[in-house]
């Protein structure tokens, strides 16, 4: 299940990557307080925040992680390129961690579970910690040729994840370039860097996580599942629909995570986009037969879509 330790280099980006962000997020009321903050900067913090939550959703999680479709080539290596400029760690390490989430979900195998400390109040916060970023300190990496053998034989990914370093370069650099060319300034450049990259980054981080922690102590349990993992709808949107996160670990391999009515889910519509435009095949739409023998009561079938329930060309 294990593959050693991790490097004391690998140890210091982890805390790098967790830390540096959250600070830079935890200035950002002051800084905005009527100064450095622009309409070019929010549109580029929103962009790519877009841009690279959809990666990891869509890319890392429902395409590489479960095959919840499959990706043309192209399609295939931009997933991984964009999913990889979210900072969340390379991509083979990123999807062989998940799988085993899967594999052990709340139990003890489950990198991140916030459920592996007890349930008393000092123990959910210690697990609530653990699962939200306190797992990403452990020294353990998860075995790669166990849980992730289809990509670590793919040469394409293969590039990607060993292109990590330069992709991060990229993701930090590129909105700081973006904005001081549409702003004409070094100024633009400087808070485009601290809202379109850093914040950015924070945000998307600390949403991400909050699907490992919040998404399994608290929300709606609607389907049957091995675990704790719930729907928390105030995070529908950030998470581009990954916080229906019950409905997911009910079907994991499902393209869409939203599957009762009114539930938003912003990835399933862009897999939507790129099944119409022949880039994605053979999606593995919601079936309303599998998940109604999943519903934990009748009263929770009536809010299963009918006729909208999914894309009508099912694969």
């Amino acid at each position: 299940m294990l593959a050693g330790e991790k490097s004391p280099t690998q140890m210091v980006l982890v805390k790098v990557f967790a830390i540096v962000p959250l600070l830079a997020l935890a200035a950002a009321v002051p800084v905005a307080w009527g100064w450095g903050l622009g309409w070019v900067d929010i549109g580029l913090a929103v962009f790519f925040y877009t841009l690279t939550c959809l990666g990891v959703t869509i890319g890392f999680h429902r395409y590489f992680t479960h095959g919840a479709f499959k990706a043309r080539r192209g399609l295939r290596i931009a997933l991984a390129v964009v999913g990889s400029m979210a900072m969340q760690g390379p991509v083979i390490g990123w999807v062989a961690d998940h799988r085993r989430h899967h594999a052990y979900a709340d139990r003890e195998g489950d990198p991140h579970s916030p459920w592996l400390f007890g349930t008393s109040a000092a123990a959910l916060a210690k697990g609530f910690w653990h699962a939200h970023m306190g797992w990403m300190f452990n020294r353990e990496r998860t075995n790669v040729q166990r849980f992730a053998p289809d990509l670590v034989a793919d040469n394409d990914i293969q590039r990607i994840d060993r292109l990590f370093p330069v992709l991060t370069v990229v993701t930090l650099l590129a909105p700081a370039v973006l904005g001081g060319l549409l702003t004409w300034s070094w100024w633009g450049a400087v808070t485009a860097f601290f809202w379109a990259s850093l914040v950015r980054v924070a945000v998307l981080h600390h949403v991400t996580w909050s699907v490992n922690s919040i998404c399994h102590m608290i929300g709606e349990r609607p389907f049957e599942s091995r675990d704790k993992a719930a729907n928390f709808w105030p995070l529908a949107i950030a998470s581009m629909g990954e916080s229906w996160h019950n409905s997911h670990h009910a079907d994991p391999t499902c393209a869409r995570h939203g599957v009762q009515k009114g539930q938003i889910d912003i990835s399933a519509r862009i897999i939507w986009a790129f099944e119409k435009l022949g880039w994605a095949t053979h999606v593995r739409w919601p079936r309303p037969e599998r998940l109604a023998r999943k519903l934990k009561s009748t009263g929770n079938a009536r809010r299963l879509p009918t006729a909208d329930f999914a894309p009508s060309n099912r694969k």
